[in-house]
């Protein structure tokens, strides 16, 4: 059976929205509570809250009865015994005279099934119209506030300025979400001013927590986390006297190349010898027969990247494994540079 896919809105098409794979974070969650398959007796399954208008279409029914292919399980919510994904295909079996259908439980909260079934229902089977995808995003909108309006765009296969229209007319309708998510997962404040000044708070009454658990706290990009923590080290006000332009706020991403992101404190020809220092430093005795010392000395062992290993290492990362491996990458780079601030000799 040839399964039909859900055309996007015609702005959507135009170009201005993204592929539905940016919410991987979100299908990943999603898959996390997904049982295995399992045979479940049709009696003991209900009807969901469907996100079409007539929940079934009897040519649809016929079409997937006449097919020869083994239709995939179904999807149902297992606190409900709902059923979110293959509403046809249960009647299919029910019209056969089958007593069971292969189930997937999804162990997810009730609100977050709506979204799933949606999102399952936008990818295939029958298409969802394009009313039928507005109200789903406007009820979607409504119980997770906190959803940009790019992950709500990529569930329901509208354009995002298509999303953002609808949050902005739904009024009181939609809780105002001081951050959003967005499609990578990562959190960002609505307002970038207020995750500015929250990172300046976390610093002030932590000055040793990371980048990481700065931008954690702070709802911010651990760049934008490191450049409050160094304007608060000049004295400056944790603000920049010009806000960043709408796409810089959205996308929250340094403008400077990453080699500038962590300043060299040493000059290129003292790092050609990197290999030879790490061996005199591995057979003295002052850190070989110390804990600390020894701990030290595994560390710079591990850390030490030789170009080639580099090269190597690289095209190895996954995709998926990119954004987290880069960020702990910048993290810990960051760690290192202050370390060496700290050991470097008095001149």
């Amino acid at each position: 059976m040839k399964h039909e896919s859900c055309p996007r809105d015609a702005t959507a098409a135009s170009g201005t929205d993204r592929s539905g794979t940016d919410i991987a974070f979100l299908r990943a969650r999603w898959e996390r509570v997904l049982s295995a398959t399992e045979r479940v007796s049709i009696a003991r399954l209900r009807a969901a809250d469907s996100p079409r208008s007539l929940p079934e279409d009897p040519r649809h029914v016929r079409l997937l009865a006449e097919s020869e292919d083994e239709l995939p399980p179904v999807i149902v919510h297992r606190p409900t015994m709902c059923v979110i994904d293959g509403r046809h295909r249960l009647r299919v079996a029910d019209e056969l005279g089958r007593s069971w259908i292969a189930v997937r439980f999804f162990d997810g909260a009730e609100s977050e099934a709506f979204a799933l079934s949606v999102e399952r229902n936008t990818r295939h089977g029958l298409p969802l119209t394009l009313s039928e995808r507005s109200v789903a995003a406007r009820r979607i909108l409504a119980s997770h506030p906190e959803w940009s309006d790019g992950v709500v765009a990529s569930i329901t296969a509208l354009a995002t300025k298509t999303v953002r229209a609808l949050r902005r007319n739904a009024g009181a309708e939609v809780h105002h979400a001081a951050v959003r998510v967005g499609r990578d997962g990562r959190v960002r404040p609505v307002d970038w001013a207020a995750g500015r000044m929250r990172a300046a708070e976390v610093i002030r009454d932590d000055p040793g927590a990371s980048l990481r658990t700065i931008a954690r706290e702070a709802g911010i990009s651990p760049w934008t986390a490191r450049d409050v923590r160094e304007r608060l080290r000049r004295g400056e006000d944790p603000l920049p006297s010009r806000p960043p332009s709408p796409r810089q706020a959205r996308d929250d991403r340094p403008t400077r190349p990453l080699l500038h992101a962590v300043p060299d404190v040493l000059p290129a020809r003292t790092r050609r010898g990197a290999a030879h220092r790490l061996d005199g430093l591995m057979s003295d005795p002052a850190l070989k027969y110390s804990e600390p010392g020894r701990l030290l000395l595994r560390i710079l062992a591990a850390n030490a990247l030789s170009a080639e290993k580099r090269e190597t290492l690289v095209p190895s990362v996954p995709l998926h494994c990119r954004h987290a491996v880069y960020e702990l990458a910048i993290e810990y780079a960051e760690s290192w540079r202050d370390f060496a601030l700290r050991v470097k000799p008095r001149d």
